[in-house]
């Protein structure tokens, strides 16, 4: 005769928490269900799409046609994809490190105490709040060579150009580059500021008691306190760099003679002048995976000088 052991009923205490914890759940999913929705409506939907139109040849007039790997081979043998792409990372090279150097510059500058100290930051930050559009027109009309303000100040110090600042191709992406490290400078400041203001005071203390000079201090105590932000600083910059297009769109349209036509540039030109989406969905995906490694290259390389403290 065989006995079968039966496991005793849960506690009724047990079933009360595990009500009360699929209860908490199902509330934070409902809480999160309208982000949920937007973000693959908005965000991984189309990115998919456009995925799916890199291997299709489209135009908005016949139905998509699925060419396979046509559209990469074509824009890796194409002189106009090469030449935005050397403009991306020659923009990406000086924009990003100028915009972080001055952000930080910036930032232990205000993070003293002095009268005005208040109106300085605002005023630095104030140009990240603005529409870039606006910005960028803005800045056309002050290196305007006839009217603008910048360049009559510029004439008396003997700095003009032969055909204006956006029409020359040899200071064009010089302007646009000088527009974007005005638009994001105090932004990322402010992100250094928070750092700084985070530092113990105490270890300035210390060190200065024991001899070390501003430099010192900067170099062993400000820079490596402030990795965490640096990081941070440093992956928002090379990712914004990468898909600069409000301000060239405004200022060059890419010109002159497509010197500062960037890949976003390119691919508003192929996507919505050419009509050629599925050219252009396959730039964009080589962009964003251009976008993507660079980014994991620079966290793994910033991650590891990361500071705990």
């Amino acid at each position: 005769m065989t006995t079968t052991t039966v496991a005793p009923p849960a506690s009724r205490p047990a079933r009360r928490r595990l009500r009360a914890g699929g209860r908490r759940a199902l509330t934070a999913w409902l809480f999160l269900a309208p982000s949920i929705i937007i973000l693959v409506a908005f965000t991984l939907y189309p990115m998919i799409q456009a995925v799916y139109l890199s291997f299709t040849d489209y135009n908005l007039i016949r139905a998509a046609e699925f060419v396979g790997l046509s559209n990469y081979v074509e824009l890796f043998q194409s002189g106009p994809f090469w030449n935005a792409f050397t403009n991306t990372v020659v923009y990406a090279l000086v924009v990003t490190p100028v915009t972080v150097i001055l952000a930080l510059l910036f930032a232990i500058m205000l993070n003293q105490a002095f009268r005005g100290r208040a109106f300085a930051r605002t005023a630095i930050f104030l140009p990240f709040i603005v529409s870039l559009g606006i910005i960028a027109i803005a800045w056309a009309f002050l290196l305007d060579p006839n009217i603008g303000l910048l360049s009559y100040w510029l004439s008396f110090v003997g700095i003009v150009p032969e055909q204006g600042w956006l029409s020359d191709p040899r200071y064009a992406m010089g302007a646009v580059m000088l527009v974007g490290v005005w638009k994001n400078v105090g932004f990322y400041m402010v992100i250094y500021l928070a750092g700084l203001q985070s530092i113990p005071v105490d270890m300035y203390e210390a060190a200065r008691l024991d001899g070390a000079g501003p430099w010192q201090r900067f170099r062993s105590i400000t820079l490596p306190l402030l990795s965490n932000q640096t990081l941070l600083v440093m992956v928002l910059a090379l990712i914004a760099t990468l898909q600069a297009f409000d301000q060239i769109y405004v200022m060059t349209r890419g010109g002159p003679f497509f010197k500062t036509e960037t890949l976003v540039m390119l691919i508003y030109r192929e996507g919505f002048q050419e009509l050629r989406f599925g050219y252009a969905s396959a730039i964009s995906f080589v962009l964003l995976i251009f976008v993507f490694i660079l980014s994991m290259i620079q966290f793994g390389y910033l991650r590891r000088k990361q500071v705990t403290y």
